[in-house]
């Protein structure tokens, strides 16, 4: 098997993002703890889709539970958050936290803007965001992290695709089932 994707989100943008690859890359899908642990020693490389959760990213146990397998693999590690793409730094700093040093070389790290919309959140949910937002002092920030937003669409996944598709996975697989 070429590749496979795993992800955990909590709001839906995660689950979507992944579909798309899915579907564009005909992989298998699973969320995270859904899938069968053999299946990962047999792809080339492993598509992970995480969402943010205060600082947290949702496959952050999952992937220290499956660190040696993940080891051998090449990884593609898509992080959806409320954070925009072009705040590096701050995106850097997550993968730093979230992930461990021993995976990092494998990794390739794509960040994409997810959605929030507040009537959606659950009462915690919605509660941390008022108790964050409280905290900030810009009033345009704080204005910010309270307003809705969207940003999850398919165009959003043109540089990962290209990458997975020119890093020759996908064409070796290819190559291999038609020997």
């Amino acid at each position: 098997m070429a590749g496979i994707i795993i992800y955990k989100g909590k709001y839906g943008a995660t689950e979507q993002y992944s579909t798309w690859i899915a579907e564009e890359l005909n992989l298998p899908v699973y969320r995270a703890s859904a899938e069968n642990s053999d299946i990962l020693n047999y792809c080339s490389y492993v598509i992970l889709g995480t969402s943010v959760y205060v600082g947290k990213f949702q496959l952050t146990e999952w992937i220290r539970q499956h660190q040696d397998i993940l080891q051998r693999k090449k990884i593609f590690l898509l992080v959806v958050s409320g954070t925009s793409p072009n705040e590096k730094d701050k995106l850097n700093a997550l993968v730093q936290k979230n992930i461990p040093a021993a995976l990092l070389k494998n990794i390739e790290v794509f960040f994409l803007r997810g959605r929030m919309i507040r009537s959606n959140l659950s009462f915690f949910d919605s509660f941390i965001l008022k108790m964050g937002a409280s905290m900030v002092k810009d009033p345009v920030e704080k204005k910010k992290m309270l307003t809705d937003f969207d940003c999850v669409k398919k165009e959003n996944l043109k540089a990962l695709l290209s990458t997975i598709k020119a890093s020759g996975f996908i064409a070796r697989f290819t190559q291999q089932v038609t020997e």
